[in-house]
């Protein structure tokens, strides 16, 4: 299937590994133009790299902390014009709510919710003027279903979700769109280490960890592993494509059923 992204311009923050590295190769493939972000040029730079000669694409790159309204600026100022904007950008962490400090919930604030927000805020009236554009923001099945182990990380997946919802109300009549995409757990970089990490802890293996964990942290879940991160960049893929343009203001599960919902 064709999904119409040639000569399309993609940004997707964070995405010099794990479900963003994914979503921007997917998007690549699809013959996009994409940028790549990450915090470090290196980083950057050898994303760039791989992405090249995985897809053969136009393949960007910005370095720069997309936390700091600075860095944000000086991302516009390079990349003016952007047609689809994945805010993928985030962090998490296992944390018990009463050693969650006040610049902790700041912290996670600014970085899974302000820098999409501000990016939207900043890409959006163009996209308005041209009639056309997308707005993704990466949220988390942790928004519907809050963990108690990371409370300020479900508190940013539930806004992230608000905020979208309230911005796709504004595109009412136009080819602009904006969703929010719900992954489930997935086997990014950071959960990889994380698994790996706690493996090595308990003297077990990986393998175990993970079987564990869907049994007492995620019990609900209907495909019992991680999703892959290509599996999640399917879904943002065809979100971001024209052939979507009658999905809008919808938040999208890649869940593995995680929500026990039919709605």
């Amino acid at each position: 299937m064709d999904l119409n992204l040639k000569q399309r311009v993609a940004l997707v923050t964070g995405s010099t590994a794990g479900i963003g590295h994914a979503i921007a190769t997917s998007l690549a493939r699809e013959g996009a133009t994409v940028i790549v972000n990450g915090r470090s040029q290196a980083a950057v730079d050898t994303a760039v790299a791989a992405m090249r000669l995985a897809t053969a694409g136009d393949v960007l790159g910005f370095s720069g902390d997309l936390t700091l309204a600075a860095a944000a600026e000086a991302l516009v100022r390079a990349h003016p014009a952007v047609d689809i904007l994945v805010n993928n950008l985030g962090i998490f962490e296992v944390r018990a709510f009463a050693d969650i400090t006040d610049a902790d919930w700041r912290r996670f604030f600014d970085a899974n919710v302000l820098s999409g927000a501000r990016l939207a805020r900043m890409y959006f009236p163009r996209m308005i003027e041209r009639d056309w554009g997308r707005i993704i923001f990466i949220s988390s099945e942790s928004g519907y279903q809050i963990p108690a182990e990371m409370i300020h990380y479900g508190m940013t997946k539930a806004a992230q979700i608000a905020v979208a919802r309230g911005l796709a109300e504004t595109t009412v009549g136009t080819g602009v769109t904006v969703n929010t995409v719900l992954p489930g757990p997935t086997r990014s970089r950071g959960v990889g280490d994380f698994v790996v990490e706690m493996a090595r802890a308990a003297g077990k293996t990986p393998e175990t960890i993970e079987a564990e964990f869907f049994e007492t942290a995620r019990p609900t879940s209907l495909l019992r592993r991680f999703a892959t991160p290509e599996e999640v960049a399917s879904l943002v893929t065809y979100v971001a494509s024209p052939l979507s343009s009658a999905t809008n203001g919808a938040a999208l599960r890649v869940d593995g059923g995680v929500i026990k919902t039919a709605y």
